[in-house]
């Protein structure tokens, strides 16, 4: 088995991390009430971040309708994120394999495992507790994902993970700080957000450390599809059957969504945080502009 060498910095960031994840992590079994009611007339998500605002669909809901509508998109972005976690586990374990298990950096991916776990079943159980089904992503979807642990590796791999938590992370930043929010759900944004914020300070670092390493073969590589991974990332935040639970086709929905002024900048405004690192690091380039573009991640001239 090849062990990876340990590096002093690499070790020193992990070492850090580490202690910080012993002293302040949750349980979602202990430190969210699940039995606690839903509070009548509040909403799950903020209405401007509705894929469909501003929409004429938008316009002929009722304010019952809307809120039910982002009850169902919080679940389908709930349940996509934990899709999403699910293959950030998986490359983590293909990672820890190559490595010295007594490297802080291995011990350290171990621990966003055990993060990710606790993660993802708390958002599969908030998805059941109101009252919504598992959307996550389109079937031909979550069948090409499973290629992703095989074509992704160095900084590709982290930059992608970076797109998915960081671009939840402003969503859910936004909504855990907003009263006119269900409680269970900003209690459950909360707990995501201190967490990941360890895990993007790891993630920044392997793509900073990985991109000094490679060719100039290898980093058009890895543009084209740190690129490709992103534009299926965002596409599979709203599954199109939330559209069902207020009476809209499906394709319908989708249709407006995806040409809805709001909704684009919804997804490049999460993405603020994220574009100038992946820029800066040399991560976006001519061989991935084209899927950025159609992401909504990186506005159209640029």
């Amino acid at each position: 088995m090849t062990r990876t060498l340990k590096e002093p910095d690499r070790e020193k960031t992990a070492d850090r991390l580490l202690k910080s994840s012993a002293n302040k992590f949750y349980d979602p079994d202990v430190d969210i009430d699940w039995t606690a009611p839903l509070v009548e007339g509040k909403r799950f998500i903020l209405d401007e971040r509705s894929s469909l605002y501003g929409t004429e669909l938008w316009d002929k809901l009722t304010p019952e309708q809307r809120i039910e509508l982002g009850k169902h998109e919080v679940a389908s972005v709930a349940t996509t994120g934990l899709w999403f976690e699910i293959l950030l586990m998986q490359m983590l374990l293909k990672e820890v394999y190559e490595e010295d298990p007594t490297s802080a950096h291995a011990q350290f991916a171990l621990t966003e495992i055990a993060d990710e776990c606790r993660h993802s079943t708390m958002f599969a159980r908030m998805a059941s507790r109101i009252g919504c089904p598992a959307y996550g992503p389109v079937p031909w979807l979550r069948k090409l994902a499973k290629l992703m642990p095989s074509i992704s590796y160095g900084p590709a791999r982290y930059g992608a993970i970076l797109v998915a938590e960081e671009v939840l992370d402003r969503l859910q930043r936004e909504q855990m700080n907003d009263e006119g929010v269900q409680p269970l759900v900003r209690m459950v944004n909360r707990i995501h957000v201190l967490e990941e914020a360890r895990h993007v300070t790891f993630a920044r670092e392997e793509v900073t450390r990985g991109m000094a390493k490679l060719s100039k073969p290898e980093i058009a590589y890895q543009q084209f599809i740190i690129a490709l991974i992103s534009y299926f990332v965002t596409r599979a935040f709203i599954n199109p059957n939330v559209y069902k639970a207020v009476g809209i086709r499906p394709r319908d929905g989708v249709e407006a969504a995806l040409n809805n002024p709001h909704w684009q900048g919804t997804i490049a405004w999460a993405g603020e945080k994220i574009m100038p690192f992946l820029q800066e690091s040399g991560l976006v380039g001519l061989p991935g502009k084209y899927f950025w573009r159609k992401s909504f991640l990186l506005p159209a001239g640029r």
